[in-house]
Formats: C-alpha cells, sequence, structure tokens
C-alpha cells in the first residue's frame, strides 16, 4: 500500500476505455467529480443524457424526464414516455447477435447445469407469460415467486411484468407466516413455488409451506409448481397448476411474435421487494419499468464497470435486492451471469472458487461477510484456483472490516483486480460507489452516484434546516437531489414512506446509514445509524469497534452494540462468534476488550464480551445488529422473518442473562 493509503490506482488507458471514461466524453465531462456536480446541479440532464446513452428503448418517447413540481417524494420521470422492462431486457435484443449469446448459466446445489440464451430465455418468458395471461392475470396484478435459485425464478420474475403484472419475489427461506403476511399486504394474486428445495443439502417441503402461506393470506387464486425434485406433493385442485402445463398453454409455432409485451407508462410498478423494518410489518419498496432497470445500468455499468463480455457470479437470494439486479440489470446489459442454487461453502467449503475459476467468472460479487466467513474457515483462494479471468470484485451489504478487505483484495483480486464498494438499499441501489477512474483507499468509496446529491447531516436538531458535516466527522447520509431509481413509494403505506425517510430534514432523503468523507474526498460508512454508539459523548457506527475485534484474529464475526447504563447512558457490548478452534472464555474476553481499550481508549472499554455460536444474519449474510440488541435487552426484534438462523437469537438471550 503506498503512503497516502491507496491501495490500487488505475490504468490511465483502462479507465479511458472503461465505460464511466467513454460517457464521461460523451457529454463532455474532464473529470468524474465535474460529472458529479454536473450531475447533481440538473439531474434531469444527467438522466436524459444516460437514458440516450445506453439506448434504452420506449414505445412512445417521454415529453419530460423529470417532474419534480409536486416535491422530491414525488418525483416522477420520463413522463409521458410508454415502456417495458422486458422491452429493454429481451425484446431489444431480438435479431441482434446478442440474441445467440448465454444470457444466464444455472448450476443447482447437486450439480445439475441449464444454460440459456437470450432467445431461450424469451422464448421460456413469452411461454409463462401467456399462460398467466391464460389464467386471468394481467395489468396491476401481483405475482409473487417463492423459489430457490433456479432459471425458473427469473423466468417468471420477467414475464409477470412483460404482461403489465407486478413481480414480488420472495426470500427462499422464508416459513409460512413470513410469506403469508407478504402474500397478503400485496394481495398476490398467483404465487409461483417449487416441490421441495435444498439447503445445504436437506430436503424442504416447500410446497407444504406454500400451502401453508396461502391458506393464511386468503389471496392467492393460483399456486403454480416447478417441479424441482419431483417429490409428491399435496394438491389442491382448480387452484394449483404445474409449471409445465402453464407453459404448455402457449401452443404458438413461435411464441416471441404471439407473446406481444404489454406497454406501460414509463412510472408504473413493475416490482415489488419487502424489506424488513425495525418495527412492525415489513416495508414494500416499488420500482418502477424505467428507475429500476435504469438504475442497475448506471450503478453497474456506468460506475462499476459491467460489460456485455463479462460472466457475472455474485451468489445471492432472488429475495433480496440482488437477485433482481441480475435478473433485470444485466440483460438490459446484454450480459450474462450465473444463476446458482445454494451457498457459497456447500457442498465443499471452496465452492464458490471453485465456480469463478471452472466458469471463468470475470465480474464477482461479494458480501464483507461472506469474505470473513471463508477467512475464518481458512480458505486461500489464490493457492488453489485459477481466478485470473476476474476483472472486477464488487461488494456491498455492511462496512468491510480491514482485514477483511485486505484479504479479499490480496487473495481474490490479486491487487491487480479492482474492489469496487457500493452502499445504498432496497430504495435506490447505490448512493456511494467505488468507480475504476480513481484510486482506492480500502473500505471506502471514491464516488457518488450522480445526480443524488449525496450529503452527510450533523446530527438533526428539530426545526433546523439540516447541515453538512465537517470532513472526518461521522453524520447521516441524506440525498439532496433526484435519482431515477428511488422507490415511488413503499406499498399501500404512503405515510410511513413520508415519516420514514422524508420528514427529518425538508425535501431530503434521510437514508438511516451513518456515513463521513475525508479531506480527500474518500466517503466511508459506518452502519445503520438505528445501531448507533454514542460512548463518551463521541457518536459512531459501530464498524470501528467491530474492525478492533476482527483485527485480533481470533473471530469469525462479531457486533457492537451500544446498551443503556445507568452511570454512563450507553455502554459497550460485543457479541461475537470465535473462529474454529478457539475457546470461548474469560480469556478471550480480555483479549478482545484490550484491543478495543488500545484502539479507542478507556472510556470504550467494553461493559461486556459475550461468545456465541452464530450471529443473526439475512440471508445476503447481513449482520442485524438490531435484532442482537432487542435480544440482548430482552425486548421485541421487530420483523425477524428475514433471518437465516432465527435460533441465534436466543442464544444471545441466553448469554445476556449469564
Amino acid at each position: 500500500m503506498a503512503r497516502d493509503g491507496v491501495a490500487w490506482r488505475p490504468d490511465p488507458a483502462q479507465a479511458a476505455a472503461s465505460n464511466l471514461g467513454v460517457f464521461m466524453r460523451a457529454v463532455g465531462a474532464a473529470s468524474q467529480a465535474e460529472l458529479v456536480a454536473r450531475a447533481d446541479a440538473d439531474p434531469a440532464w444527467f438522466h436524459d443524457a444516460f437514458l440516450r446513452h445506453i439506448d434504452f428503448r420506449f414505445y412512445r418517447p417521454y415529453a419530460r424526464v423529470l417532474d419534480d413540481s409536486r416535491g422530491a417524494a414525488r418525483a416522477r420521470w420520463c413522463v409521458g414516455g410508454t415502456t417495458n422492462v422486458v422491452l429493454n431486457a429481451l425484446d431489444r435484443w431480438r435479431g441482434t447477435p446478442t440474441y445467440a449469446r448465454r444470457a444466464l448459466l444455472w448450476i443447482g446445489e447437486d450439480g445439475a447445469h441449464r444454460e440459456y440464451a437470450y432467445r431461450d430465455l424469451d422464448e421460456a418468458v413469452c411461454r409463462f407469460a401467456h399462460g398467466l395471461r391464460a389464467l386471468g392475470v394481467g395489468r396491476g396484478d401481483v405475482v409473487a415467486t417463492y423459489l430457490p435459485n433456479i432459471p425458473e425464478a427469473a423466468i417468471a420474475m420477467l414475464a409477470a411484468p412483460k404482461i403489465g403484472a407486478i413481480a414480488m419475489p420472495l426470500f427462499s427461506g422464508f416459513g409460512a407466516e413470513a410469506i403469508a403476511a407478504r402474500l397478503s399486504l400485496s394481495r398476490a394474486k398467483v404465487l409461483v413455488a417449487s416441490d421441495a428445495a435444498l439447503r445445504r443439502g436437506k430436503p424442504a417441503d416447500t410446497k407444504a409451506i406454500a400451502d401453508e402461506a396461502a391458506a393464511i393470506a386468503g389471496c392467492v387464486e393460483r399456486l403454480i409448481v416447478v417441479r424441482r425434485f419431483g417429490t409428491p406433493v399435496q394438491w389442491t385442485e382448480g387452484r394449483d397448476w404445474w409449471w409445465d402445463d402453464v407453459l404448455a398453454q402457449c401452443t404458438a409455432a413461435s411464441p416471441v411474435e404471439a407473446v406481444p409485451t404489454e406497454e406501460m407508462e414509463a412510472d408504473a410498478p413493475y416490482l415489488l421487494i419487502f424489506t424488513s423494518g425495525t418495527s412492525g410489518k415489513p416495508k414494500g419498496v416499488v420500482h418502477t419499468h424505467t428507475g429500476f432497470p435504469v438504475k442497475c445500468v448506471i450503478d453497474l455499468g456506468l460506475m462499476q464497470d459491467y460489460r456485455a463480455e463479462d460472466r457475472l457470479l455474485w451468489m445471492s437470494d432472488m429475495g433480496w435486492v440482488v437477485g433482481p439486479m441480475l435478473v433485470y440489470g444485466v440483460p438490459v446489459m446484454g450480459g450474462s451471469y450465473l444463476l446458482v442454487e445454494g451457498a457459497p461453502n456447500y457442498p465443499d467449503p471452496e465452492r464458490m472458487w471453485r465456480l469463478c475459476a471452472e466458469h471463468r467468472v470475470s465480474y464477482l460479487g461479494i458480501a464483507p461477510t461472506t469474505a470473513r466467513t471463508f477467512m475464518a474457515q481458512g480458505s486461500d483462494p489464490a493457492a488453489g484456483f485459477d481466478l485470473s479471468a476476474i476483472r472486477v470484485v464488487i461488494s456491498s451489504g455492511e462496512p468491510w472490516t480491514p482485514d477483511a478487505w485486505r484479504w479479499c483484495f490480496e487473495r481474490v483480486c490479486a491487487k491487480r483486480a479492482p474492489l469496487l464498494n457500493f452502499s445504498g438499499g432496497t430504495e435506490m441501489i447505490g448512493i456511494v460507489m467505488t468507480s475504476v477512474v480513481e484510486p482506492i483507499k480500502p473500505c471506502t468509496f471514491n464516488a457518488v452516484v450522480p445526480g443524488i446529491g449525496a450529503d452527510v447531516f450533523e446530527e438533526p436538531v428539530p426545526g433546523a434546516p439540516g447541515r453538512s458535516a465537517a470532513p472526518g466527522v461521522v453524520g447521516e447520509l441524506v440525498m439532496r437531489g433526484r435519482t431515477i431509481g428511488l422507490t415511488r413509494g413503499l406499498w399501500d403505506d404512503d405515510e410511513r414512506y413520508l415519516e420514514t425517510y422524508w420528514r427529518t430534514w425538508p425535501e431530503v432523503w434521510h437514508h438511516g446509514d451513518f456515513a463521513s468523507r475525508d479531506a480527500e474526498g474518500f466517503w466511508r460508512i459506518h452502519g445503520r445509524s438505528d445501531d448507533t454508539l454514542k460512548i463518551a459523548g463521541k457518536r459512531t457506527g459501530p464498524a470501528e469497534v467491530e474492525a478492533l475485534l476482527m483485527g485480533t484474529g481470533l473471530l469469525a464475526e462479531a457486533a457492537a452494540i451500544g446498551v443503556p447504563d445507568p452511570v454512563k447512558g450507553s455502554a459497550l457490548v460485543c457479541v461475537v462468534a470465535a473462529k474454529p478452534g478457539v475457546v470461548g472464555d474469560a480469556a478471550l474476553a480480555h483479549a478482545l476488550i484490550d484491543a478495543v481499550v488500545h484502539g479507542l481508549g478507556v472510556p470504550f472499554r467494553p461493559k461486556a464480551v459475550a461468545c456465541v455460536p452464530d450471529l443473526p444474519k439475512t440471508r445476503n449474510l447481513k449482520i442485524m445488529r438490531r435484532v442482537i440488541r432487542a435480544a440482548w435487552l430482552g425486548e421485541s426484534a421487530g420483523d425477524v422473518s428475514s433471518l437465516v438462523n432465527p435460533e441465534s437469537i436466543e442464544a444471545i438471550r441466553r448469554a445476556a442473562i449469564a
């Protein structure tokens, strides 16, 4: 690493040839900073230029790219235009060389393979779309998918918007009650499920779970079942349909000609993703035919240089935002991706690296917790696998710890490929980014998404306008500008949408993350601001403490939480999981306490250190600190349906009592 802290610098020729470099020349921007400044000052200019640059297709051209006359929370995009996400993801490639190229390669947990060229994917989507229409599904109806990562998940998610319906992917690990809650809130008309699923080699009767959820919700008219393993299932005549029988309803010799794509208003909803709230019912984030796919291309294509010739692997569930990014974003760019069923380290601990080597993956997505998991199991991808095809690694989901960032940069990127981090959320994908045209410092972001007007605000004062925080000061991440990818609201819950995001500061999006930026313009995300640690008068996120804990080399994962204290007001508690072979005893606790005190000072001395088998995580491996804090304090943890390991909550409660 250079003395200035820079770990990677772009080659000037490669930066110039990048998607961002090409676009900057096209609009006459001399630098990334100039592009962002112009876009923030005039987001309509930026988005109009970008839509034309990528040749985003419309049936009827828009009359106005942005109408924010009703305020930022009510901004509308591509007003007067009509389009469809499927027009841009599939239809546009007919009659082009891309139509014969691979769109996705599916790899099952059991080693099964299936490959789809764009032609194959288009035909399958048309057949299923026709079948949905024949079953009475149309504009505005919600089609829910409760499927593992199999091709039918992508096909169904494309077929629904093709006919003007709304796709609602659900986390494949949900239980019946969690599914039923989302079916009921969305009033889903159709549920697509599999007969069974493998979860780390263990079969799960997903049809039975779907049956129970549909019975509770009471709104599902059709339950379509994919034969994944051919296991016997309970059947409800008149409601249940086999996937193959739905496809068979389309008897046209050329489905792509016989099944038209619905012409939709550019701002019409097509995607509904539920995300957990800190309390109460889950939040239904609504995305539109123009907004979500265009923002995918801005984030992955423009800022992080995904190209049509890349082979992308990012192992994530369809129920989280990464899944829809692959299904809708990659085809709009004419690229290909690997759709992989199961976990990165099962059925063998090095599965992900083996897939990268065997399939010459060039564009890899990884979460920091995934990297720490590989570190804890002693994985060394550079030693046993040929990863030379990897040219870009991207990451998201949570802040990096320095040791995990260095491990990934050295052992996966080989210090050659850039490690590009981004942070945002289900509501708009990315806010802050790492791009390929600027130097990279570990754990930081060297850019913001153009047009967003990203800023860091000081702690809010009731009735006062927002004020930008000084360099190096941790504050609230906000958006002052306008972005086409921002959700148009929460499903049937407008008041919650306004209260959650828009009322802290007028006309400013309050994201809920802690952030800071240094004098050189490098950004850091410090975790959720509802995970606030305010100790010894200093307000910070948990990432700084967790970096010190992980830096001991003794832990697989760690979470720092603040708990009420009668003397200090707030005290620090560290809940950790030890590496294999490390004993979670008093000696470990003392070593961790010493690391925090040495790094941050005596005022930050942890009140308690608890070693538990596992920390509560979502399927995309995000550690849920609010759940840890609630479990420690014996409080309700709110919506925990997205957890893959709910049993971890009870272990934390027992540790707190002990």
